[in-house]
């Protein structure tokens, strides 16, 4: 029992000891002329790093020899400053732990104690990145929308002309250009929530109220490829976040993205925005819930260069308005039917609401729990945020039938993604976190041939990710399978894609009201449901007709899957359709090249 002591006492001691990392630097209060001073330096072998203090004989110097961390004091340096007579005092310099002890106070604006989303009782936890002292200073927000009250007292402090911009009028003025018929709030609203002005008596408070806001007047007219294209562009070595808030209509019906100019604008975003560590784009994942809508038929919200943010309510629920999609990243919080608390911010004439609802109000409150983030961690790419909003969401109790575990043991939803984003443990992953590596890519093609379909296609291909070669993969991030069909009727078709590791996305569901026989032309869907899996082993993908029996379609051509990997990214080459009848197609996979080794026909 005796040894068991001294050694928990040894161990406590080596442990304090160890905390102590000693540099290679030493302090000196020294008796004599500059002169003898470089003498001495020299002398011992150290550089002269010059006065501590203007006035006084307080130095500091560098021994170059000596390792610039050691768990130990240097001996033989301190017993020679030691016997010097010259040398008054000295200390070896080491590390020392410090905290910033930041005094944090409860914001005491007005429509404070309405924002129960913001309160320590709800799992979105912003209090605690505030009592870290994060409030998003130092970096800046951009609202693309149709435009921003500029004066608004709860806005006016924060905002930055340099992020604002009026695109549809071509000038630098976003300010609102509102009507009794026509109001154009929405904008307004989404910029109160990322920052409005903390206590200053006036509204309540935005999520980073230190951050810098600007707005983007690009909805107030005719929205073109240009407008989006310069709008996702707008000055990208300043702002840091671009909250988007729009898409296409909801109606259960689209199928529509950005075209040429906007997709070279999110890779030109991701490339070289913010010094290269690439934009941070935000978007809402949609209103279309009740016209059984999927948001991976939207073409924004489901691209790779996007944070995808859904909605639930303060009751953990989903709201009416919500659309599920294998691309939802994460979710905040919003309001919901009439006895749901909904979102308070900044409106029109200078006034507040507290009525900003849908997820309209979650994408701006993703990106002002993001700022925080990057507020703790400035050096934080593009994925890297995604990275981080994946390990920072959490299922909490948002209740849904369709929670599952991936391969990797995460819990993830497609109406909720990985979970309700938590403001206080992302910025305690930010402060800490090491850039991920950059990506590659393996590409695979794969012979096609058109097939003729009714029911049911299956296609079953076992994926080496290039093992053996320089583009090896080991971990995901997204995942994505573009396609072409043609189907009779594509709202009675659903598709599925299942892992190696069993998880299973939906990368669409039947949508009731869309009665297109146009099908999908080189259409690429997307699932995050996969985050960090081995991508080797048997990929599935199902389709699926959910309708009337005598639909018909035709498999046509090869595109690709595309796999993004935490080391390096994958894409696959595979096949594309039009669909009737019943197939099991086994497609085995080589590290370059792709060929069908059994065709079971079961029609």
């Amino acid at each position: 029992m005796r040894f068991i002591s001294c050694f928990l006492c040894m161990l406590y001691v080596s442990t304090m000891y160890a905390e102590v990392i000693y540099t290679n630097i030493w302090a000196l209060h020294l008796n004599c002329t500059p002169e003898q001073i470089n003498k001495i330096a020299k002398k011992h072998g150290f550089h002269n790093l010059g006065k501590i203090f203007p006035d006084g004989n307080y130095y500091h110097m560098e021994q170059r020899q000596v390792a610039k961390q050691s768990l130990q004091a240097h001996y033989l340096h301190n017993l020679i400053f030691k016997m010097d007579p010259k040398v008054l005092w000295f200390a070896q310099q080491s590390g020392r732990s410090r905290k910033r002890r930041h005094s944090f106070t409860v914001p005491t604006d007005p429509f404070f104690n309405q924002q129960w989303y913001l309160s320590e009782a709800f799992d979105q936890n912003v209090v605690a990145a505030w009592a870290r002292g994060y409030t998003g200073k130092g970096v800046v927000v951009s609202i693309l929308d149709d435009g921003l009250d500029t004066s608004h007292p709860d806005i006016a402090e924060n905002y930055d002309p340099q992020a604002s911009y009026d695109m549809n009028d071509n000038d630098p003025n976003p300010d609102t250009q509102y009507t009794l018929t026509r109001p154009k709030r929405h904008g307004t609203r989404c910029a109160g929530v990322v920052a409005a002005v903390a206590n200053n008596g006036v509204c309540g408070v935005g999520v980073a109220y230190q951050a810098k806001i600007g707005g983007v007047r690009m909805l107030d007219g005719q929205v073109t490829d240009l407008i989006e294209a310069m709008s996702l562009n707008l000055n990208q070595q300043h702002i840091d976040i671009y909250s988007s808030s729009w898409g296409p209509e909801d109606l259960g019906t689209n199928l529509e993205g950005p075209n040429t100019l906007a997709q070279e604008a999110f890779i030109r975003g991701i490339t070289n925005g913010r010094g290269g560590l690439g934009s941070i784009y935000v978007w809402a994942s949609g209103n279309g819930g009740a016209s059984f809508d999927n948001c991976n038929c939207d073409g924004y919200t489901n691209s790779i260069y996007t944070l995808s943010v859904g909605s639930t309510t303060e009751r953990g629920t989903l709201p009416f308005y919500s659309e599920p999609c294998s691309a939802i990243l994460t979710t905040t919080y919003s309001g919901g039917s009439f006895h749901h608390r909904s979102i308070v911010t900044t409106d029109l004439h200078q006034s507040c609401t507290s009525d900003h609802t849908g997820t309209s109000a979650s994408a701006p409150l993703a990106a002002g729990i993001i700022a925080l983030a990057l507020e703790a961690n400035p050096t934080l790419n593009w994925r890297d945020v995604q990275h981080l909003v994946v390990r920072a969401s959490r299922p909490v109790d948002l209740r849904t039938h369709d929670w599952r575990t991936n391969g990797v043991g995460r819990r993830v939803s497609h109406y909720y993604g990985y979970g309700l984003l938590d403001a206080g443990r992302l910025v305690e992953l930010a402060s800490k976190w090491k850039a991920v590596k950059p990506k590659r890519k393996c590409t695979i093609d794969l012979i096609t041939r058109a097939i003729e379909l009714r029911r049911k296609l299956t296609l079953r291909w076992n994926v080496t990710a290039c093992h053996g070669t320089r583009n090896w993969i080991r971990s995901l991030e997204h995942i994505q399978a573009r396609l072409t069909l043609t189907y009779s009727r594509r709202g009675d078709l659903s598709i599925t894609l299942i892992s190696p590791k069993k998880t299973i996305s939906n990368l669409l569901t039947t949508r009731p009201y869309d009665k297109m026989s146009t099908g999908f032309s080189d259409w690429t869907f997307m699932s995050t449901h996969c985050w960090d899996e081995d991508p080797c082993g048997y990929w599935v993908l199902r389709i699926e007709n959910n309708g009337d029996s005598t639909n018909r379609g035709t498999l046509t051509k090869t595109k690709m899957f595309q796999f993004e990997v935490l080391f390096f990214p994958l894409e696959l080459w595979a096949v594309i359709f039009r669909v009737s009848a019943t197939w099991d197609c086994f497609v085995c996979f080589t590290l370059l090249r792709c060929y069908f080794v059994v065709f079971s026909f079961t029609c």
